[in-house]
């Protein structure tokens, strides 16, 4: 299916059926899973148990089901009724949840808890609680996982130009990090890179699109974003590159 050519950014997540392929190009193009999936392996095979994952956001479950044979016991909160659905044919074993991450209740603890890509989602006034939340949900020494995009990165620099949005894990390390005693033990931030590329003009603009479906931002023009790619996405080679690299929040719950 085409988007229509004369359609804003940032309404496509109205347009279902618009959004779903959107991701699907990006997903074609980027390196993203292939990356993040290798860097999430190398962490949980450092995990000194792996008896309970939990998956806060799973979506769709594509992550999911990387890092699901590794543990004992899957467990994912995820509200959407529709990325449920997909999510129990991606990981038939898991139990899921509907309730949202302040009203559900979790009754094991985790030695692995991640939640990927969710906060955009999230008013920012609530990020410290959603976060915190989780952490009451982890074994002792278990591991948090935040990932968000870089905010200093060329895609979330497009954002920001388009809809004075900017969401920074380095700020909310610093507010975690004040919290009393015994919930946090240890903060650090990762880069984990990815780059999506394509030689399609029309192509690389949904993917943006895709990236400016944000709650809370303006909604450009398809012509405004067009003229952006064309300025800031071209590869010199007759094609377009897009790096969207990842910040990842490790936040470690104490041993005891």
């Amino acid at each position: 299916m085409e988007l229509q050519k004369d359609a804003q950014a940032g309404k496509l997540r109205t347009q279902e059926d618009a959004y779903r392929e959107a991701f699907t190009r990006f997903l074609a193009g980027t390196d993203e899973k292939t990356v993040t999936h290798a860097y999430l392996r190398g962490l949980v095979e450092q995990l000194p148990a792996r008896r309970v994952l939990l998956d806060v956001g799973p979506a769709d479950g594509t992550t999911t089901r990387q890092l699901a044979p590794h543990f004992e016991r899957t467990i994912c909160i995820e509200p959407s009724e529709p990325m449920r659905r997909a999510l129990a044919l991606a990981c038939p074993q898991a139990q899921v949840l509907a309730e949202p991450v302040l009203e559900a209740t979790v009754d094991a603890r985790a030695d692995l808890a991640l939640l990927s890509h969710v906060l955009y989602y999230v008013p920012r006034a609530q990020w410290v609680a959603t976060v915190s939340r989780i952490m009451e949900w982890l074994a002792p020494g278990g591991l948090l996982l935040v990932l968000l995009q870089n905010p200093d990165g060329p895609c979330m620099r497009m954002v920001h130009h388009f809809t004075g949005l900017r969401y920074d894990l380095r700020q909310l390390a610093d507010e975690l990090a004040a919290l009393p005693s015994g919930l946090v033990g240890g903060i650090e931030l990762d880069t984990v890179p990815a780059r999506y590329r394509s030689g399609d003009l029309d192509e690389t603009v949904t993917v943006a699109d895709f990236h400016l479906s944000l709650p809370g931002g303006t909604s450009p023009t398809r012509g405004a974003v067009t003229a952006y790619v064309h300025q800031h996405l071209q590869d010199g080679d007759g094609g377009y590159v897009l790096r969207h690299d990842q910040h990842v929040l490790r936040v470690k719950r104490p041993v005891s």
